[in-house]
C-alpha cells in the first residue's frame, strides 16, 4: 500500500507544474494534500479528480488560503470534514476517510511564522486537537494514518539550521514537546523516522537563499501512524525529481492493509 502526503502550496499551481502527471505514475492508494488554496468552483476541472479515485476537498472560508484534500482508490464508509473545532474548521484543515479497520486523514496544522497572532492560533490548535489524538490512541480504536504538514520539526536532525531556529515558530520547545507527547506518551509512530532513524531528509525548503538547491530544509511533513501499523512500514521516500511546490511529496510504502 502506497500513501503520499503533499503540501501543494496551491493545488492549481502544483497542477501547472506537472503534479498530476507525476501522480498518475505513482499507483498510490491514498493521496493526502494540504494547502490547496482553492474554492469548490475552482476545482471543477477533471484534472483535480484523478480517474480511479474518490476525491474530496475541504476548502477554507477565506479564498486562496489553506484547504485540504484526500484521494483514495477505495471509497470510504464515512467521510469526516473538519474536526468539530470551529476556528480551524473554517480554515479547512482536516479531512478523513474512515473504513472498517482503518482511518486515513489529511491534516494541515496552522503556521505561526506570520506573527504572534498566528502563533497563538497554532498553540490553540495544539491544545484543542490533543484530546482527539488521545482518543484515537485509546486501546481498541482502529489504526490511523495521519498525513500532513504539521508545521513542526521534531528533532535537531529534522532541520538543517537548528541552532539558529530554536526561537522560531516550527522549532519552539513547546511545539517539539507536543510531538514528544504524540510519539512518546500516546505511542504514535513517525513513519519516516521509523524507517530512516538517523537520516536527515527534509520535506520543505524556504524560497529564499537557494534553500532547495542547497538542501537547507525542514522536515515538517509527516505520516504519523498507530503503533499497530509500524510492522507494516516498508519504505520512505521524499520525491525531489521535480519541484511542484516549496514542499516535496512524502511517500510511505506499507505492507498490504485490507481497506474495506
Amino acid at each position: 500500500m502506497r500513501v503520499i502526503s503533499f503540501n501543494a502550496n496551491g493545488i492549481r499551481s502544483a497542477a501547472s507544474k506537472g503534479f498530476f502527471e507525476w501522480l498518475d505514475s505513482q499507483s498510490a492508494d491514498f493521496v493526502c494534500i494540504q494547502e490547496t488554496k482553492a474554492q469548490p468552483d475552482q476545482l471543477t476541472d477533471a484534472v483535480f479528480h484523478p480517474p480511479g479515485y474518490t476525491a474530496v476537498y475541504v476548502s477554507a472560508e477565506k479564498k486562496g488560503y489553506s484547504g485540504v484534500a484526500l484521494y483514495a482508490k477505495n471509497p470510504p464508509l464515512h467521510i469526516h470534514r473538519g474536526l468539530g473545532l470551529p476556528e480551524f474548521d473554517a480554515e479547512g484543515r482536516y479531512v478523513a476517510f474512515e473504513y472498517a479497520d482503518l482511518l486515513v486523514a489529511s491534516l494541515y496544522l496552522p503556521s505561526g511564522s506570520a506573527g504572534d497572532h498566528r502563533q497563538a492560533s497554532k498553540d490553540r490548535f495544539l491544545i484543542e486537537y490533543l484530546p482527539q489524538l488521545t482518543a484515537l490512541a485509546a486501546e481498541g480504536q482502529k489504526p490511523v494514518i495521519l498525513c500532513g504538514d504539521w508545521n513542526i520539526a521534531h528533532r535537531e536532525i529534522d532541520l538543517k539550521n537548528w541552532r539558529s531556529n530554536q526561537k522560531n515558530s516550527g522549532f519552539l520547545p513547546h511545539e517539539r514537546g507536543f510531538l514528544d507527547t504524540v510519539f512518546s506518551s500516546l505511542g504514535f509512530v513517525d513513519a519516516q523516522r521509523y524507517l530512516l532513524p538517523d537520516t536527515a531528509v527534509y520535506t520543505w525548503w524556504s524560497n529564499r537563499a537557494n534553500a532547495w538547491a542547497n538542501d537547507v530544509g525542514w522536515r515538517i511533513d509527516y505520516q504519523i501512524v498507530s503503533p499497530s501499523l509500524a510492522p507494516r512500514l516498508r519504505h520512505a521516500t521524499v520525491y525531489r525529481g521535480e519541484k511542484f511546490s516549496d514542499h516535496a511529496p512524502l511517500i510511505i510504502e506499507y505492507a498490504p492493509v485490507e481497506v474495506v
